[in-house]
């Protein structure tokens, strides 16, 4: 077992104080691009052509109105702030820019890594059985959907996504027996690594970051993590039912799993430090409200459940949340009962990282089509996530390939109304 460093890791990590607060994000990825005039931003007032079919209804919050499809997150507007005019989207289709909050071009060497892959280089484990930064997400068909990875930061730095390949390696399936045998000379050499540590325990000559090293060897904590079985029946319900047939295309990998906004608080309780969520798909060039009128209740539901969900348990604090797409959609609803891509201005959504909510930052022309008081850039939203994360964002750098050091975000300062 030479060469096994874990313990000092360990040591490393407790005397830079990573334990004293975990910080942590759950980002809710609306691929395709939702429409904000259908959502948050309602313009009753609007020709027919432009406001659509759905109504604004009023929240918790005197004065902020939403969709008539949110029900649940308008009787808890309080804890949610509503950002209607962010801007700086290039309107690729792509999760680029909401998990990266940098430009697509230019890029240095290897690409800008995620919000993840930053975190797990900064930070690394909270837990070293549970990887800092999880992808939630499908396959999706549209390969630019799928997130971008760790960019410069390189493999060791990924994203653990657990409906791929990395789940099939978490799970006995076609073992030879030579497999297996080589399994349990490794399992007969950790046995007696545990031994001879015990009695190192015993007589004093080791100590318990040892003692938890070894623990992690076989830890079962993601793995029970992702069993939402452990999770008490009425908490569950409450999350909603999976439709994975929501949409007449959700085989691509377009599906509303509800059961993924309640695993990532388990995850962000386990010890991740970032877990990212695609939710269906809104890129609705057609039959823009009948789609609406099914996934609209389903994300009104679980950003409802999740967000009650960190509050009853104390995370609001410490786990920020973010929901958005790509860009918005057109003001103006096509020959097809569908809106359009629109690059001018978009939403987001934040909750949680003991931000300033219960408000809604900026505004937009009657139309919905260009913010007209307090524009907010897509990188002024990530580095006010960076900020709640508790890093300072002037002195915070991360080295590209070669050795560079690039500032985490390009603004190093949060949004005033939410700190």
């Amino acid at each position: 077992m030479g060469g096994f460093a874990l313990p000092q890791l360990l040591r490393a990590e407790q005397a830079a104080g990573i334990e004293r607060s975990h910080k942590a994000v759950i980002m809710i990825y609306l691929t395709g691009g939702p429409p904000h005039q259908d959502m948050v931003d309602l313009k009753p007032n609007a020709p027919a052509e432009i406001r659509g079919e759905f109504d604004p209804i009023h929240t918790n919050v005197p004065g902020i109105e939403i969709s008539e499809h949110m029900p649940r997150v308008a009787a808890m507007m309080d804890k949610f702030a509503l950002i209607r005019s962010v801007v700086g989207s290039e309107g690729r289709h792509s999760s680029f820019q909401c998990v990266t909050g940098r430009k697509f071009t230019p890029q240095p060497q290897g690409g800008w890594p995620e919000i993840g892959s930053v975190l797990s280089k900064l930070h690394g484990p909270v837990d070293p059985s549970v990887p800092p930064a999880i992808d939630l997400s499908m396959h999706m068909e549209h390969l630019p959907y799928n997130l971008p990875g760790s960019g410069f930061l390189g493999s060791a730095h990924s994203p653990f996504k657990p409906t791929g390949d990395s789940l099939q390696n978490m799970v006995l399936k076609d073992v030879s027996l030579d497999r297996l045998a080589d399994r349990s000379q490794l399992l007969a050499s950790f046995d007696l690594y545990r031994r001879r540590i015990e009695a190192e325990l015993a007589a004093g000559k080791s100590d318990k970051l040892t003692e938890r090293a070894l623990g992690i060897l076989t830890s079962s904590k993601l793995v029970e993590a992702l069993d939402l079985s452990r999770e008490d029946s009425k908490i569950r319900e409450r999350y909603g039912t999976d439709d994975p047939n929501v949409l007449p295309y959700s085989s691509k990998g377009y599906q509303a799993h509800m059961s993924k906004f309640l695993a990532a608080r388990r995850l962000v309780e386990a010890g991740a430090r970032c877990v990212t969520v695609a939710f269906a798909d809104f890129d609705w060039h057609g039959s823009n409200f009948a789609h609406g009128k099914k996934v609209i209740p389903l994300l009104d539901q679980g950003l409802a459940a999740l967000v009650s969900d960190l509050h009853e348990r104390g995370l609001d604090r410490d786990v920020s949340v973010v929901v958005w797409g790509e860009f918005g959609r057109t003001p103006k609803i096509n020959d097809n009962a569908g809106r359009d891509h629109w690059s001018k201005v978009m939403f987001a959504m934040l909750a949680g990282g003991g931000m300033k909510t219960g408000q809604v930052i900026g505004a937009t022309n009657h139309y919905a089509e260009e913010a007209t008081t307090r524009p907010i850039h897509v990188h002024d939203v990530f580095a006010t996530l960076y900020h709640k994360l508790g890093i300072n964002l002037p002195s915070t750098t991360v080295p590209d390939l070669t050795g560079r050091p690039q500032y985490v975000a390009d603004v190093q300062r949060p949004i005033d109304e939410l700190v």
